[in-house]
């Protein structure tokens, strides 16, 4: 089962001014063939497939984990390309015949964006294509299926990379910072993972890319406060539920530091709360309207 947790996994910065064109670029690390969808869904996938659980605890119980923290990084891509798309207000007035949002024909490079969805997150790549579950591998042989993640994060982040030379866009830079960080948590611990079984030193190709992620300065806040040091254990701290990842994330990191598994999820940041605009639909309520509706809901729940 998941617990969910009404917070991001880091604050997100408001960007000032409406940034679509970062946003599109974000939506490649949503749903293309490297992003968090794939990595959320392969692992998921493996996971709920996952054959002898008991005598293979420790991988099932990585595999698992870090199945889970995917979804808290889907969901702050979304927040992310929402940040990006923020912003954007009618021009004119649709009653007395107006194309009040012609100008997006010029400035969204996905139009679905605003046709389909409101101004923020599609299951989808940077050209609008939509995620498919042709991406997801899950083979049943554990030594492949771990050669996959340890691929499959490296080519995230070579796109995460690409697409942070593409914008520097704040809400776009921090997501990029922090997943820099964690994506290389993920690839170690699929190295060491092959390591146990293998014998094959798979870490020291590491980092692929090669850029160091102390080296962007994003990503650098989070490398001196020790989160790439860390794999977090989704659970209640009061249970003993995957425990057994600390048999293969454990040791000294190449730049220095224990490795840890740390009890429950990161401590996280406020989700953001963006405006809808009625003209476009999100949400088709004027915000007056919304919140006499609110406050009459809330009063009812406090009975």
């Amino acid at each position: 089962m998941f617990l969910r947790i009404d917070k991001l996994q880091i604050d997100m910065p408001v960007p000032k001014n409406p940034d679509p064109k970062a946003a599109a670029a974000v939506q490649e690390l949503m749903g293309g063939r490297f992003g968090e969808m794939s990595t959320l869904m392969n692992y998921m996938f493996q996971s709920y497939n996952f054959r002898n659980k008991e005598k293979l605890r420790p991988y099932y119980a990585l595999i698992s984990n870090i199945a889970t923290e995917e979804l808290g990084h889907v969901e702050l891509i979304a927040a992310a390309v929402n940040g990006c798309m923020y912003g954007q207000e009618p021009q004119g007035d649709m009653t007395k015949g107006d194309a009040s949002f012609a100008h997006v024909l010029n400035t969204f490079p996905n139009l679905h964006s605003h046709i389909a969805f409101p101004h923020g997150a599609m299951p989808s790549n940077s050209m609008g294509q939509p995620w498919t579950g042709d991406y997801v591998f899950n083979s049943g042989n554990l030594v492949l299926d771990l050669l996959h993640n340890f691929f499959l994060e490296n080519g995230a982040r070579t796109h995460k990379l690409r697409v942070y030379q593409m914008t520097d866009n704040p809400a776009a830079r921090q997501m990029l910072g922090y997943l820099f960080t964690r994506g290389g948590v993920h690839a170690r611990a699929y190295a060491l993972a092959l390591e146990k079984l293998t014998g094959v030193q798979m870490a020291k190709m590491l980092p692929i890319p090669a850029v160091d992620d102390i080296e962007l300065p994003e990503s650098r806040k989070y490398m001196e406060e020790g989160w790439h040091r860390r794999l977090y254990r989704f659970t209640p701290k009061d249970s003993k539920d995957y425990m057994e990842m600390a048999g293969i994330w454990n040791g000294q990191h190449p730049d220095g530091g224990d490795l840890e598994v740390v009890d429950g999820p990161p401590q996280g940041g406020d989700m953001n709360d963006y405006e809808g605009i009625s003209e476009a639909f999100t949400p088709e309520y004027k915000p007056e309207e919304i919140f006499e509706m609110a406050t009459k809901l809330y009063e009812k729940a406090k009975g």
